[in-house]
Parts: structure tokens; C-alpha cells; sequence
């Protein structure tokens, strides 16, 4: 069903929507975009911010795919601010595809390399099937792009290796189509003749037609292997499809005209080869496509010297080259931004990580805090049948704070929670430390059954009033009272039975005299 006609939907079913459009296979980008702003609209009024970003980035596709590059590049650029402030690995990675993209159609080989190179780094548990496949092929363009066919190589056989595992037989196609393109670019003719047959042969195997994109890289091949009549038969097809709506994205049309007008160069049709060059140049100059256009500028020169029109092949030449040398000039520029500007994604990365961990620690004594335990605790719980769990209190502590002000409440909050965390650190060097608030601490033993735990931290109470609190308390006794539980005090196994039984024996340690260590069951 068509999101855009099914009126207000749920947040899964519009993430479910968008995932639809972030895992593409080709189709008409105009419609892809209005149907972003509609998704874009849905989460706005539905106050998701997650779900707004998405839809950012998939109407940020579509432009690209229209050829709308500039603004492309501003709303991806954007999104990637989003997705790094939020620390929204997915989304990174899927921005980094698009701005790779990006690019690519505009001839910096370099700077699509790194971003192809973050997109994968960003892989994770979150990442789908299509994302595993998509990103490493584009990497595997990247690096072939930059001349390194024997690093592309690995990637594009992973890639493969991927979608067959998973049997997602377009993206194989896709992957094959890529690899077979790269392999003739870099010069590999009887590499690229064999890639494509394997494309072909899969295609037949699993019913797939052909789309403009392989035929195109099949037409260069021919070409290349001077079958330049199969080759112009061939690119005509592929344009006759990419015009009934096969439409990948903005630059591949004037890339098809281009290897046109190379096939009937080739023949001699000297006429038509021109006809079909001037409209790739139109196509990359309306799309502000500077790697293309310099392409068809040698191309122009080679079709003049077809021609016998030197004094106009050697002036186009002068042309290519001039194009050349600025595309090489703006791309070591635009390679010092981006290395600025990974810098400063790098330093944004680690500040928000800062930002994480400081949210994860009590401010007062630098533990661990409960938002920590919350989101650590169940699966240690779970992975660990004989982890222990202590709750700890400090003894009359209101008497601490009532009799010698808060201030020294506070100071021997941080002491006791060094002495404990130095005490469990000695006894358990896997466990942790924190404060559960107030004169509340929590320690966690893993690997440690009840009743060593319950020795152990014995020895961490008897240091606790051993301590010389003279000093911080003017002599005033420092004691405190631990309730002791397993991990497998419940079955299923829960942190919070766990929490439970260990609040429970801290209240029986309270109630039986205080300063003492009261166990659960074994």
C-alpha cells in the first residue's frame, strides 16, 4: 500500500515505509521524493525525530537521483550532522553512501573513497541485509575508482558471497554489474567479459531482465572489444529502457549517450556519434556533472580526428586537458575539506561519547550510576548464573549530614565510594561500582557465587571502618551495612529479583545490628 494514500500511520509503519526507500532497488526518483515529503510530513506531525531524519536523508536521495546534486549534498550533509549528535551509526553510514554518491557523479574519486570507507567502518548489528551487500560494493567501486582493482577485487567477491548467502538475487545482479564495470575501467577486458557473462548467466538463472545499467556496462565491453554494431544495438536498448522509467539516477543517461556515441564512432557513423555526444553534454552540463564532462570532451577530440578535423581535435584536446587539470585542482581542494572536516566529525564523535559517559556516572563520586545499571545489568544477569549482586548503605548516615552539615556528608560519600571501588577492584577485577543514589551504592561480582562474594566483601566493610575518618569526620564512626544476592535467586534469572533479594538481606543487615555483610542463598 502506498503510505501516502493510507492518511495517519503508526511510527512502525512509517519506519517500515521508509525502509522500503532506504534499501532501493531502481525506480522513478520524482515519485520517490514525493512520497519522502509525505513521510517526512507523517513524522513530523507524529513529533519522531529518528523518523524525521530518515525521511531527510531518503528525500536527500532523491534529489541526488534527479540530479539536484547541490542540494543533495546541503540536506545529506544535514542529516550526517543529525545522525553523529545522536550517535545514530545506521543513519552515518547510509549518508556517507550518499555523499559517496555524490561524489562519484561529480569526479572526485578521491573524496567518494573516504566516504564509501566511513559507510562501511559504520556497519553494525543495525545495519540490513542490503546495507551489508550495497556498502561494500560501493566500496569496491571506490577503490577501483582510485585505481586499486586489487583491493576491489576482495570486496566485490564479499559483496557476492553476501547476496547469494541471503539469496537476494537483484542485489547479486547489481553487485555483478559493478564489478564487471570496474574491471573494464581499469582496463581488464577478458575480467570484465567474464564478470559480465556471470551477470548474464544469473540473470537468465532467476528470471531478472536486464536493466539499462547492465546493459550499458555490457555495451562498453563491446565496444571496447571493437564489436562496435552489437554495441550500438546494445546502448540502444539500454536508453530506450532508461526512457520508459528505468531510471537509476541523474548521471546515467548522459554516461549512456556517451558509450552511444562511442559505438557509432566506432562504425563510422560519424553523424550520428555527434548528435548523440552533444546530448550527453547537454545532459552533464544541465546536471553539473565535471567528471562526465570531461570525458566527453576527449571524446570530442577523438571524433574530430575521426573526422580528419585535426585543428579542431588538437583545440578540443587542449579543452579535455584544461577540464582535466581543473577537476584534479578542485578535487585536492575539496580533499583538504574533508580531511577538515573528518576532523572535526571525529572530535564531534568523541564528544558525544564524552557526553554519553558522563551521563552514565554519578557527578559526586565519578561511579557508574543507574542509568548505567539499567542498561548494563540484565545482560550481565542473564550471560552470568554465578554473578553476585550487593547492595550497600552507609550506616546513620543522617546523623553524618544532620551533625557535621552536608558538605561532610558529601566528602564521605567520595571516600566511601573510593574504598569500595578500590575493594571490589582488588576482589573482583570484572565487577563495577556504583551509586544507586543517596548513601546507596550498588557492587556487582561476577563470576562469583554468594557465599565468596559474601567474604570478600566482608574484607571491603572491615576496610570501610577501619578507614581513619578522623580527618573528614572530626572521629565520627564510617560503617556500612551489605545485603548480599545471586543472580540465580530467580529462574528465568532477573536483575531485578536480583536487586530485590539483595535490598531485602541489606534490611535484615540493618535491622540485626548494622556494619555487617548479610548473604542470600547460596
Amino acid at each position: 500500500m502506498d503510505p501516502t494514500e493510507a492518511g495517519a500511520i503508526s511510527a512502525a509503519e512509517l519506519s517500515a515505509a521508509l525502509l522500503m526507500l532506504e534499501d532501493p532497488t531502481p525506480g522513478d526518483p520524482d515519485a520517490g521524493y514525493d512520497v519522502a515529503v509525505e513521510l517526512e510530513r507523517q513524522a513530523v506531525a507524529l513529533g519522531d525525530d529518528d523518523l524525521i531524519a530518515r525521511a531527510r536523508f531518503v528525500r536527500a536521495v532523491m534529489l541526488q537521483r534527479t540530479g539536484e546534486i547541490a542540494r543533495a549534498a546541503r540536506q545529506l550533509h544535514e542529516v550526517q550532522h543529525w545522525a553523529v549528535e545522536h550517535d545514530d551509526r545506521r543513519l552515518q553510514a547510509r549518508t556517507h553512501l550518499g555523499l559517496a554518491n555524490i561524489e562519484r557523479l561529480s569526479g572526485n574519486t578521491a573524496k567518494c573513497l573516504e566516504h564509501s570507507l566511513s559507510a562501511v567502518e559504520l556497519l553494525d548489528e543495525t545495519a540490513t541485509p542490503h546495507m551489508q551487500i550495497w556498502h561494500r560494493s560501493t566500496l569496491a567501486d571506490a577503490l577501483a575508482e582510485n585505481g586499486d582493482m586489487a583491493a576491489a577485487r576482495p570486496r566485490f567477491r564479499q559483496a557476492e558471497a553476501l547476496a547469494r548467502e541471503l539469496c537476494l538475487w537483484t542485489q547479486l545482479g547489481m553487485v555483478l554489474n559493478n564489478w564487471a564495470c570496474s574491471e573494464y575501467e581499469a582496463g581488464e577486458i577478458p575480467r570484465a567479459r567474464e564478470v559480465a557473462r556471470r551477470m548474464q548467466d544469473h540473470a537468465v538463472a532467476h528470471g531478472l531482465d536486464l536493466g539499462p545499467g547492465p546493459l550499458d556496462t555490457i555495451g562498453a565491453i563491446q565496444i571496447e572489444s571493437g564489436e562496435y554494431a552489437q554495441a550500438e544495438r546494445t546502448m540502444l536498448v539500454c536508453i530506450a529502457q532508461h526512457e520508459a522509467g528505468h531510471i537509476d539516477n541523474a548521471g546515467q543517461l548522459a554516461e549512456y549517450l556517451l558509450n552511444l556515441s562511442r559505438a557509432q564512432r566506432g562504425l563510422g557513423a560519424t553523424d550520428r556519434a555527434q548528435l548523440s555526444l552533444d546530448s550527453a553534454r547537454e545532459r552533464c552540463i544541465e546536471r553539473d556533472l565535471h567528471g562526465l564532462l570531461v570525458r566527453v570532451h576527449q571524446e570530442q577530440a577523438e571524433l574530430h580526428a575521426a573526422r580528419g578535423e585535426y585543428a579542431e581535435a588538437y583545440a578540443m584536446q587542449k579543452t579535455f586537458f584544461a577540464a582535466h587539470e581543473e577537476l584534479l585542482t578542485q578535487q585536492q581542494q575539496a580533499n583538504a575539506l574533508t580531511r577538515h572536516a573528518r576532523f572535526e566529525t571525529a572530535e564531534a564523535r568523541e564528544e558525544a561519547q564524552q557526553f554519553r559517559e558522563q551521563a552514565r556516572r554519578d557527578p559526586l563520586t565519578g561511579l557508574r550510576n543507574r542509568r548505567y545499571l539499567d542498561e548494563e545489568l540484565p545482560a550481565l544477569v542473564a550471560a552470568d548464573p554465578d554473578l553476585s549482586v550487593a547492595i550497600v548503605d552507609i550506616d546513620h548516615f543522617k546523623r553524618i549530614n544532620d551533625t557535621l552539615a552536608h558538605e561532610v556528608g558529601d566528602r564521605v560519600l567520595v571516600r566511601v565510594a573510593e574504598l569500595l571501588d578500590t575493594g571490589l577492584a582488588t576482589v573482583a577485577a570484572t565487577g563495577f561500582a556504583a551509586r544507586l543514589g543517596g548513601e546507596e551504592f550498588l557492587l556487582v561480582l561476577p563470576l562469583t557465587p554468594v557465599a565468596a562474594a559474601a567474604a570478600k566483601l566482608d574484607a571491603i566493610r572491615r576496610a570501610v571502618a577501619d578507614h581513619d575518618w578522623h580527618e573528614t569526620t572530626n572521629g565520627l564512626p564510617v560503617t556500612v551495612s551489605i545485603g548480599v544476592a545471586a543472580a540465580s535467586v530467580s529462574a528465568p534469572r532477573s536483575h531485578t529479583a536480583a536487586l530485590h533479594a539483595a535490598d531485602r538481606n541489606l534490611y535484615l543487615a540493618k535491622q540485626t545490628g548494622r556494619n555487617r555483610v548479610v548473604p542470600g542463598p547460596a
